[in-house]
Protein backbone atom coordinates (compact mmCIF):
# COMPACT_ATOMS: atom_id res chain seq x y z
CA UNK A 1 0.00 0.00 0.00
CA UNK A 2 1.13 3.52 -0.80
CA UNK A 3 -0.02 6.58 1.13
CA UNK A 4 0.37 10.28 0.41
CA UNK A 5 -1.41 13.61 0.67
CA UNK A 6 -3.12 15.10 -2.40
CA UNK A 7 -3.04 18.79 -3.31
CA UNK A 8 -6.30 19.33 -1.42
CA UNK A 9 -4.72 18.05 1.81
CA UNK A 10 -6.60 14.74 1.79
CA UNK A 11 -4.93 11.47 2.73
CA UNK A 12 -4.83 9.11 -0.24
CA UNK A 13 -4.12 5.39 0.02
CA UNK A 14 -3.44 3.31 -3.10
CA UNK A 15 -3.21 -0.42 -3.77
CA UNK A 16 -2.25 -1.93 -7.09
CA UNK A 17 -3.03 -5.26 -8.74
CA UNK A 18 -2.10 -8.16 -6.47
CA UNK A 19 -2.91 -6.21 -3.30
CA UNK A 20 -6.16 -6.29 -1.34
CA UNK A 21 -8.60 -3.50 -2.31
CA UNK A 22 -10.05 -1.23 0.36
CA UNK A 23 -13.64 -1.83 -0.73
CA UNK A 24 -15.49 -4.57 -2.59
CA UNK A 25 -18.13 -2.01 -3.52
CA UNK A 26 -16.35 1.12 -4.81
CA UNK A 27 -18.64 3.92 -5.96
CA UNK A 28 -16.24 5.55 -8.45
CA UNK A 29 -14.03 4.54 -11.39
CA UNK A 30 -11.10 6.09 -13.24
CA UNK A 31 -9.91 4.72 -16.58
CA UNK A 32 -6.43 5.34 -17.99
CA UNK A 33 -6.91 4.97 -21.76
CA UNK A 34 -4.67 4.36 -24.76
CA UNK A 35 -5.90 4.73 -28.33
CA UNK A 36 -3.61 4.07 -31.29
CA UNK A 37 -0.43 4.70 -29.28
CA UNK A 38 -1.84 7.91 -27.79
CA UNK A 39 -3.29 8.75 -24.41
CA UNK A 40 -7.04 9.30 -24.59
CA UNK A 41 -8.31 11.90 -22.15
CA UNK A 42 -11.34 14.11 -21.92
CA UNK A 43 -11.72 17.77 -21.06
CA UNK A 44 -13.93 18.10 -18.01
CA UNK A 45 -15.81 21.40 -18.28
CA UNK A 46 -14.72 22.54 -14.80
CA UNK A 47 -11.55 20.60 -13.96
CA UNK A 48 -9.68 20.39 -17.27
CA UNK A 49 -7.88 17.49 -18.95
CA UNK A 50 -8.23 14.13 -17.24
CA UNK A 51 -8.76 10.47 -17.93
CA UNK A 52 -12.45 9.49 -18.07
CA UNK A 53 -14.22 8.29 -14.97
CA UNK A 54 -17.06 8.92 -12.60
CA UNK A 55 -19.64 7.40 -10.32
CA UNK A 56 -20.92 3.84 -10.41
CA UNK A 57 -24.66 4.07 -11.02
CA UNK A 58 -27.27 2.06 -9.14
CA UNK A 59 -27.42 -1.52 -10.44
CA UNK A 60 -24.15 -1.48 -12.35
CA UNK A 61 -20.77 -2.96 -11.50
CA UNK A 62 -17.60 -0.85 -11.42
CA UNK A 63 -16.48 -2.53 -14.65
CA UNK A 64 -19.76 -1.63 -16.35
CA UNK A 65 -19.37 1.93 -15.05
CA UNK A 66 -15.87 2.11 -16.53
CA UNK A 67 -17.17 1.13 -19.98
CA UNK A 68 -20.07 3.58 -19.72
CA UNK A 69 -17.98 6.51 -18.49
CA UNK A 70 -15.40 6.07 -21.26
CA UNK A 71 -18.16 5.95 -23.88
CA UNK A 72 -20.08 8.91 -22.43
CA UNK A 73 -17.08 11.18 -21.95
CA UNK A 74 -15.03 10.33 -25.06
CA UNK A 75 -17.18 8.33 -27.50
CA UNK A 76 -14.71 5.44 -27.21
CA UNK A 77 -15.39 1.72 -27.19
CA UNK A 78 -13.06 -0.37 -25.07
CA UNK A 79 -11.23 -3.29 -26.70
CA UNK A 80 -9.61 -4.58 -23.50
CA UNK A 81 -9.64 -3.45 -19.90
CA UNK A 82 -7.52 -4.39 -16.89
CA UNK A 83 -8.10 -3.63 -13.22
CA UNK A 84 -4.99 -1.76 -12.03
CA UNK A 85 -5.92 -1.07 -8.46
CA UNK A 86 -8.00 1.06 -6.16
CA UNK A 87 -7.50 4.21 -4.21
CA UNK A 88 -9.16 5.77 -1.23
CA UNK A 89 -9.43 9.49 -0.59
CA UNK A 90 -10.09 10.32 3.03
CA UNK A 91 -11.78 13.70 2.76
CA UNK A 92 -13.08 15.57 5.77
CA UNK A 93 -16.69 14.42 5.34
CA UNK A 94 -16.36 11.10 3.50
CA UNK A 95 -14.12 8.35 2.15
CA UNK A 96 -14.18 7.80 -1.58
CA UNK A 97 -13.14 4.47 -3.08
CA UNK A 98 -12.26 4.47 -6.75
CA UNK A 99 -11.30 1.51 -8.95
CA UNK A 100 -8.56 2.25 -11.46
CA UNK A 101 -8.55 0.55 -14.85
CA UNK A 102 -6.29 0.55 -17.88
CA UNK A 103 -8.17 0.35 -21.18
CA UNK A 104 -7.08 -0.12 -24.76
CA UNK A 105 -9.57 1.60 -27.04
CA UNK A 106 -10.77 -0.04 -30.25
CA UNK A 107 -12.95 2.70 -31.71
CA UNK A 108 -13.38 6.41 -31.19
CA UNK A 109 -16.64 7.79 -32.52
CA UNK A 110 -17.92 11.35 -32.58
CA UNK A 111 -20.97 12.06 -30.42
CA UNK A 112 -23.45 14.91 -30.10
CA UNK A 113 -23.19 14.95 -26.31
CA UNK A 114 -20.25 14.19 -23.98
CA UNK A 115 -22.15 15.03 -20.79
CA UNK A 116 -20.01 17.09 -18.39
CA UNK A 117 -17.00 16.99 -20.70
CA UNK A 118 -16.04 18.58 -23.99
CA UNK A 119 -15.15 15.23 -25.54
CA UNK A 120 -11.99 13.34 -26.36
CA UNK A 121 -8.43 14.65 -26.44
CA UNK A 122 -5.56 12.50 -27.74
CA UNK A 123 -2.00 13.22 -26.59
CA UNK A 124 1.20 11.60 -27.80
CA UNK A 125 2.70 12.02 -24.34
CA UNK A 126 1.75 13.23 -20.90
CA UNK A 127 3.93 16.22 -19.96
CA UNK A 128 6.61 15.78 -17.31
CA UNK A 129 5.33 19.04 -15.81
CA UNK A 130 1.72 17.84 -15.49
CA UNK A 131 1.54 18.91 -11.82
CA UNK A 132 2.24 22.52 -12.78
CA UNK A 133 0.24 22.51 -16.02
CA UNK A 134 -3.01 24.44 -15.53
CA UNK A 135 -4.68 22.61 -18.43
CA UNK A 136 -4.86 19.41 -16.36
CA UNK A 137 -7.35 18.44 -13.67
CA UNK A 138 -6.27 18.01 -10.05
CA UNK A 139 -7.10 14.30 -10.53
CA UNK A 140 -4.05 14.01 -12.80
CA UNK A 141 -1.66 15.75 -10.40
CA UNK A 142 -1.22 13.40 -7.47
CA UNK A 143 0.82 10.24 -7.04
CA UNK A 144 -1.99 7.90 -8.16
CA UNK A 145 -1.16 8.60 -11.79
CA UNK A 146 2.59 8.33 -11.18
CA UNK A 147 2.29 4.95 -9.47
CA UNK A 148 -0.12 3.64 -12.12
CA UNK A 149 2.13 4.68 -15.00
CA UNK A 150 5.13 3.09 -13.28
CA UNK A 151 3.13 -0.12 -12.84
CA UNK A 152 2.04 -0.13 -16.50
CA UNK A 153 5.66 0.32 -17.64
CA UNK A 154 6.94 -2.38 -15.26
CA UNK A 155 4.31 -4.86 -16.46
CA UNK A 156 4.99 -3.82 -20.09
CA UNK A 157 1.34 -2.99 -20.69
CA UNK A 158 2.09 0.24 -22.54
CA UNK A 159 2.54 -0.05 -26.28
Amino acid sequence: MRQFTDQNGNTVRLVLKGEEPFSNDPKHVWVICKYRYQWLLTTHQKRGLEFPGGKVEYGETPLEAAHREVLEETGALIHSITWLGQYEVAAEEERIHKNIYFAVISTLQEKDCYYETNGPVCLDALPDTIREDSRFSFVMKDDVLTYCLDYLRKEQLLK
